[in-house]
C-alpha cells in the first residue's frame, strides 16, 4: 500500500517545489535541461507542490505525446512550454478572490480551478494520466494535518485511507495543491465516504466525517518541496526548489499582523531547513543519489567547468521575484526559465552525471543571465496580494526559443 510502506526501490524521482508562477517558470527551465540530458524519460515518479504542480500537470497531460515524439525538443516546447508560458500571463489570484467573495455559492478555489481547466487541462481527469511515471500532486489535509495526495492509482492520506483509481479532474488536483492560505484556500471536496479503503495506520477512518468532506490547502503547508513521496520510495532524487528563500531582516514590525506573518515564515523556514538538511545528509552518506538545486543557490557553488555564467547578484534578484499567480512579463518569464535551466544543468552534471552529453545553451538567448537582468524584472518586496508596479504591455507570445 502507499504512504511510505512500499519500501525503497531503484528508480529516479523528481520533486518540484511550490512558489507560485515563479516556481512554475523556474521548473520549466529545469525540465528543459533534464530533457536535453536524457533524464526526463528515465523518471519513475514526479512529486509536486503548488506552483510546481502547475508545471507537473502539463507535463503529465502531454507525457504520451513527448514519448511518441521520442522526447524531441520541438514537441516539448509546443506541448509543455508554450501553454504554460501563455497561462503565466494570466491574472489568476486576485480575480478569483474577488469573485469568490462576491458570489456566495462559489468559492475562491472554484474560480481558480476554472482557470486551470480553461487555460491548461480542460476536463482531463487523473485517470487520463500515464501509468508510468507516477505523478503525485500534494496538498495538505487541514482536518488530519498531513499530506493528502492525488495520483492516478490513488488519492488520500494515511490517516483516513485512500480512494483507488480516483475520478478527480487534473484541475481539481492542482487547485488543491496550490490553494495558498488563507486567500486561495481551502479547496473543498465531498467524495463518497464509501469510496475510501482503510490502510494500515488509518486511525481516523472510523470517523466518517473525515471522509465526507475534504478541506484541503496548499501542499507547501506540509512539505513545500514534495520530498516525502519520493525520498521514502526511490534511490535517486532530483529536487528542483523554486520556493522563497528566507527573507532576513534586522528590523521587524511590532504590530500583530506582521508578527503573525513573520512567525509563519519562521515555521516554514524551519521545516524547509530540516528537510533540506536531511536530504543533504542522504546524499553525502550515500543513502540516496541525485542532485538538489534551488532558486537562491549560487551557480558557482557547483564548481562545474562549462556551466553557464550567472553572477551572484543576478541569482539574488531572481530569488526575490514574487510568488503570486498573476501576470508575469516576457522578461520575467524568460529569465526565470533561463535560470531554472542553468542551475539544473550545473547541479545535475556536477552531482549525478547525465545519460546524454550536450553542452548547455540559454533557452532564450536574448535574456542570457550572464548579461545581467532586465530592469523590467520586478523584485521590489511587496505583500503578496498588493498590486505591484504596473507591468509593461504583455506580448502575445514569448520570443523564439532555442530549439
Amino acid at each position: 500500500m502507499p504512504f511510505g510502506s512500499e519500501g525503497l526501490e531503484d528508480g529516479t524521482g523528481l520533486a518540484l517545489s511550490g512558489g507560485g508562477f515563479r516556481a512554475t517558470l523556474f521548473h520549466i527551465g529545469a525540465l528543459w535541461r533534464l530533457n536535453e540530458l536524457g533524464w526526463l524519460a528515465r523518471l519513475t515518479r514526479i512529486s509536486s507542490v503548488s506552483g510546481g504542480s502547475i508545471t507537473a500537470g502539463m507535463l503529465a497531460l502531454k507525457w504520451d505525446a513527448l514519448k511518441t515524439a521520442n522526447w524531441g525538443q520541438d514537441t516539448f516546447l509546443k506541448e509543455v512550454v508554450e501553454p504554460l508560458n501563455s497561462f503565466c500571463r494570466r491574472n489568476v489570484d486576485v480575480p478569483s478572490i474577488v469573485k469568490g467573495l462576491l458570489v456566495p455559492w462559489r468559492s475562491v478555489s472554484d474560480y481558480v480551478s476554472a482557470q486551470y481547466s480553461d487555460g491548461l487541462y480542460g476536463k482531463a481527469t487523473l485517470q487520463q494520466l500515464p501509468d508510468s511515471p507516477c505523478f503525485v500532486f500534494n496538498s495538505t489535509n487541514l482536518a488530519t494535518g498531513v499530506d493528502f495526495r492525488f495520483s492516478k492509482p490513488y488519492a488520500g492520506d494515511y490517516r483516513i485511507g485512500l480512494i483507488k483509481n480516483p475520478e478527480f479532474t487534473l484541475a481539481q488536483a492542482v487547485t488543491a495543491s496550490s490553494a495558498f492560505p488563507p486567500v486561495l484556500s481551502p479547496a473543498v471536496f465531498k467524495p463518497d465516504p464509501k469510496s475510501f479503503e482503510r490502510v494500515d495506520g488509518a486511525d481516523l477512518y472510523d470517523d466518517v466525517s473525515y471522509r465526507e468532506r475534504l478541506t484541503l490547502t496548499d501542499g507547501g503547508v506540509y512539505d513545500n518541496m514534495g520530498l516525502e513521496t519520493v525520498w521514502k520510495r526511490l534511490k535517486t532524487l532530483l529536487v528542483s526548489d523554486g520556493g522563497a528563500p528566507f527573507d532576513y531582516g534586522g528590523t521587524q514590525g511590532k504590530d500583530w499582523p506582521r508578527q503573525t506573518l513573520r512567525v509563519v515564515n519562521v515555521f516554514s523556514h524551519q521545516s524547509w531547513s530540516l528537510r533540506t538538511s536531511l536530504l543533504v545528509r542522504m546524499y553525502q552518506g550515500g543513502e540516496r543519489a541525485g542532485a538538489y538545486w534551488g532558486i537562491g543557490t549560487p551557480i558557482a557553488r557547483y564548481n562545474l567547468a562549462g556551466a553557464l555564467e550567472v553572477p551572484r547578484d543576478v541569482t539574488q534578484r531572481l530569488a526575490k521575484i514574487r510568488t503570486r499567480l498573476n501576470a508575469f512579463s516576457e522578461e520575467e518569464q524568460c529569465t526565470l526559465i533561463n535560470w531554472g535551466y542553468a542551475i539544473c544543468d550545473a547541479a545535475v552534471r556536477r552531482c549525478s552525471g547525465a545519460p546524454k552529453t550536450r553542452l548547455p545553451q540559454w533557452p532564450y538567448p536574448d535574456y542570457a543571465l550572464d548579461k545581467g537582468v532586465s530592469a523590467e524584472v520586478k523584485v521590489k518586496r511587496t505583500s503578496d496580494f498588493i498590486q505591484p508596479e504596473p507591468q509593461p504591455k504583455q506580448t502575445e507570445s514569448l520570443p523564439s526559443a532555442r530549439t
